[in-house]
């Protein structure tokens, strides 16, 4: 605390510039840590760097500068981000769509097609379009999961208290000591195989709060496509978090 207070409070971010580019880095610092560190999120993009308690702010920023050109280029490599607006494609449990605007009259958000392309329609004013397609997804991925947990609470014989949707960073699903699970909505782009699996793993949690060998054992004999879903999203989970 007394350091703290000598040095002022530190800024949320920095900002550096790298060969005439502006560069946002966010500030964190941890007590644990023991030193610099630099991470770019797959999922958003965000530069993030952890100071332990005693270095400077003046330190980091030379840090931070230092690695210019490694953030540059982690942040180059980044897909690009994908707005729900008119004309953009994305995918429905792993199917592409493309976002039409029909009318400006409001209606409901369906799913068509039009010469054979899956169209997600959509009837509303133009700047509420991205608000509407959450809210189609939302619904969409709601759905499938409240399914999924009846399909498993009869294996496994007990279900959850509670299932809640969120757009989390870290984690596609969690379950509390309570026996509330939680979902990231955006399961709903994946293969329907990878947010089946999801609801396996966290219901295999209401039995198993850990992943000891019996949780594995579980989930395996609850879900016949483990391995297949773990890889989709080693390999593919990171780019959901790019639409929207």
């Amino acid at each position: 605390m007394r350091l703290a207070l000598l040095r002022g409070a530190d800024p949320d971010h920095l900002d550096i510039m790298h060969e005439g580019e502006s560069l946002r880095v966010l500030v964190r610092r941890r007590p644990t840590a023991r030193r610099l560190t630099l991470r770019v999120s797959s999922a958003t993009g965000e530069v993030m760097m952890t100071l332990p308690t005693r270095t400077s702010i003046t330190v980091a920023r030379t840090f931070a500068l230092s690695h210019g050109g490694w953030i540059a280029a982690r942040i180059a490599r980044m897909p690009e981000r994908v707005a729900f607006v008119t004309g953009a494609t994305v995918p429905l449990r792993s199917v592409p769509h493309r976002i039409a605007h029909r009318s400006h009259r409001s209606g409901v958000t369906r799913v068509e097609s039009l010469a054979g392309e899956p169209i997600l329609s959509v009837a509303c004013d133009e700047p509420h379009v991205s608000r509407r397609i959450v809210d189609f997804l939302q619904r969409e991925a709601r759905a499938d999961l409240v399914a999924a947990v009846a399909r498993y609470t009869a294996k496994l014989g007990q279900g959850p208290k509670r299932i809640t949707l969120r757009d989390t960073r870290s984690r596609w699903g969690s379950c509390t000591a309570r026996g509330d699970l939680n979902f990231s909505w955006r399961l709903i782009l994946a293969p329907p195989l990878v947010l089946d699996y999801l609801v396996a793993h966290e219901m295999a949690h209401l039995r198993e709060m850990n992943h000891s060998a019996r949780f594995w054992t579980l989930v395996g004999s609850l879900c016949p496509h483990v391995d297949e879903a773990e890889r989709w999203l080693k390999t593919h989970g990171a780019g959901l978090h790019r639409y929207g």
